[in-house]
């Protein structure tokens, strides 16, 4: 499910953020920020309920990685996604680390209330560009999602809370095909003008290209003033949408860190942040059945290849050659 955000300068005034020329043109920002939605996107769609300790472990590793925002978890009805029902226990078990955010998916004014009451500091809105995908994803109409949203930034105003806004299928949809970049603009406009900081446009089923990318994005950038500077990703690329067959998973972060490295792009995950990450997955204790997935298991194998000085010292010669080994061995 790869993603790339736009945000408004003036409203939230994050760094890194770039022109719309800039990104029209492909020219690269200094800095991008990394979203990442292992927690919460990359766990929901697995068969097997994660165990609450272990989903608080692998947050608490992810804080040490030198990433900025970890989504933590989704306030959903459980009925719906059983695999985020521990999300009260998940935010107060976990260590919140200075100078990291760890957002949340609120659905609703409900799911936002209760993400308050657990100690959220963020939370996310999400809907899609797609009516049939909102039908079976949240189970109203665009427009009815809408007013559901505009009821959750209200509520975030009055007490202070950034909201994030999260549109999916823009360059396809399970049900209805391609999807026409007006109508992603027409919803992102809409997040933004409710005060959405910044938008995460979503290409759930990853039928994008370069070419219809940069043509979406075109037409969304006469809409709404942005620029192009943060991505989401997924440790590991887990993840999928429970209401997108095809939805096979995510830009893994391991792997847009190391080319965002090649590039000359600050994201404050330099080598050290790869070989966490590298260590987050295997270690944290994430169970048999997602170990097993083939990317992990190739992971695994590489891992215990590795000298013990690479885990125990992080040396910076040794983590840029093993860097590239891991770079290599990708899917």
């Amino acid at each position: 499910m790869p993603r790339c955000d736009t945000g408004s300068a003036p409203r939230d005034g994050a760094w890194g953020q770039v022109s719309s020329v800039a990104a029209a043109t492909g020219a690269y920002p200094k800095r991008v920020k990394v979203v990442e939605v292992g927690p919460r996107d990359g766990l929901q769609n697995e068969k097997n309920v994660v165990p609450t300790p272990v989903k608080i472990n692998l947050i608490n590793m992810l804080s040490e990685t030198g990433l900025q925002v970890i989504e933590a978890t989704s306030f959903v009805s459980p009925k719906w996604v059983p695999q985020m029902a521990d999300h009260t226990e998940v935010m107060q078990g976990i260590n919140k680390l200075p100078g990291i955010s760890y957002p949340v998916l609120t659905p609703n004014l409900k799911g936002f209330q209760a993400a308050v009451a657990a100690g959220a500091k963020e939370v996310s809105i999400f809907g899609a560009a797609s009516e049939l995908f909102t039908q079976k994803n949240i189970n109203c109409s665009i427009e009815e999602s809408l007013e559901r949203f505009d009821e959750v930034v209200k509520a975030a105003r009055e007490v202070n809370i950034p909201v994030r806004g999260y549109v999916s299928c823009v360059l396809g949809c399970p049900y209805e095909g391609k999807i026409s970049a007006a109508k992603v603009a027409e919803v992102s406009k809409k997040m933004y003008s409710m005060g959405c900081y910044e938008i995460s446009l979503g290409d759930t089923i990853g039928v994008g290209t370069p070419g219809s990318m940069k043509e979406m994005l075109t037409v969304v950038m006469k809409e709404v003033p942005m620029g192009v500077s943060v991505v989401d990703a997924s440790v590991a690329g887990l993840g999928g949408c429970p209401y997108a067959q095809g939805a096979s998973g995510n830009v893994a972060t391991e792997d847009l860190v190391y080319m965002l490295n090649g590039l000359g792009i600050h994201t404050k995950n330099q080598f050290q942040g790869v070989s966490g990450l590298l260590q987050t997955v295997t270690l944290s204790g994430i169970p048999p059945w997602i170990k097993k997935k083939p990317r992990i298991q190739r992971w695994l194998g590489f891992l215990s290849d590795l000298p013990s000085s690479f885990l125990a010292q992080q040396n910076y010669e040794e983590m840029e050659e093993y860097s590239i080994l891991l770079y290599y061995i990708g899917p």
